[in-house]
């Protein structure tokens, strides 16, 4: 499998589980410190760190650190590579003939 195909398999598992469309949600009014994540949320702080790198993987969060604490913020560049790669995806292509994927 190509490696564009696991960056793209990235972005989706990013998207794919209530817990990080809540944190999305959370992130949407600016940065957040992982410990007002885990005050709102009703997950531990290793389910929010397994949370944390797969939105940070995917390249839709972004972190940084300050001292002890860890601060996450949506990546505008990831969000828009995320919504480039779903228009993509889904666009209708006139060009492609049914006939290729026929059995």
């Amino acid at each position: 499998m190509s490696n564009k195909y696991l960056e793209h398999a990235k972005v989706f598992k990013a998207f794919c589980d209530e817990n990080r469309l809540m944190i999305l949600e959370m992130l949407q009014s600016g940065e957040k410190c992982a410990c007002a994540l885990l005050d709102t949320l009703s997950i531990g702080q290793s389910t929010l760190s397994h949370h944390m790198k797969i939105l940070c993987d995917s390249g839709v969060v972004k972190s940084r650190k300050e001292g002890k604490w860890t601060y996450y913020v949506i990546s505008e560049e990831g969000a828009k590579v995320a919504e480039e790669l779903v228009k993509r995806l889904t666009a209708v292509s006139e060009t492609i003939s049914i006939d290729e994927y026929r059995c």
